[in-house]
């Protein structure tokens, strides 16, 4: 569920008066992490690598406030859930954007990816859960290693974006470097900055 809210009545409100008018108002921070953890999961229980990320995505975001308001046009939109973002390959060797519902059950989250993505495949339509739930976007460039993405914003959608490529294997452990990408009117540095510290924790302890 959604609804708009008084920016003057929230704690982005200063950042709302500095930002949504800004040229550019959106941040990138690059981090590398560890996937090891993920890697593993994936050859013992088969659930899919991207599968897993968008779960410790949703996990990491869950109890972070800032992630559950959106600057849409020059309003302020509060959501009371989640969803997570894929791109899904479909049938006609297009591409198509899949929004799936976050749950804190692994077990549920992936039904939904495995059901959603199919259906977004099969049928080539977008799934889009932008009206009842806030979403954070993702993409996953596997096809090479990436270092970082940055200027990605396009005026019109100002949710939270993460991108990475194919992970990297050093000795024993393995590593994926992502691009998180935010409007400031959401949330400051600091927010993010303890989203992809959850993130890792959350990657760690899966």
């Amino acid at each position: 569920m959604s609804k708009e809210i008084k920016p003057e009545n929230t704690s982005r409100f200063t950042a709302y008066k500095l930002w949504m008018k800004a040229p550019n108002p959106m941040v990138t921070f690059i981090k590398t992490l560890n996937v090891t953890n993920l890697v593993k999961i994936t050859k013992r229980k088969h659930f899919k690598f991207n599968m897993l990320m968008d779960y410790c995505i949703g996990k990491a975001a869950e109890n972070i406030k800032e992630f559950y308001i959106l600057p849409v046009g020059d309003k302020l939109i509060q959501y009371d859930t989640l969803a997570v973002n894929t791109i899904v390959k479909n049938k006609n060797s297009d591409i198509n954007s899949c929004d799936i519902p976050f749950s804190s059950d692994i077990n549920e989250f992936n039904r939904d990816y495995l059901k959603y993505t199919f259906e977004c495949a099969e049928n080539c339509k977008d799934i889009d859960l932008s009206s009842e739930r806030m979403v954070i976007g993702t993409s996953a460039i596997t096809n090479t290693e990436l270092d970082g993405a940055v200027g990605i914003y396009s005026g019109i959608f100002n949710n939270p974006f993460i991108i990475w490529g194919r992970y990297r294997k050093k000795f024993f452990k393995y590593y994926l470097p992502v691009s998180f990408q935010f409007h400031h009117t959401q949330m400051d540095g600091i927010h993010a900055g303890q989203f992809l510290e959850n993130l890792q924790n959350e990657i760690n302890k899966l």
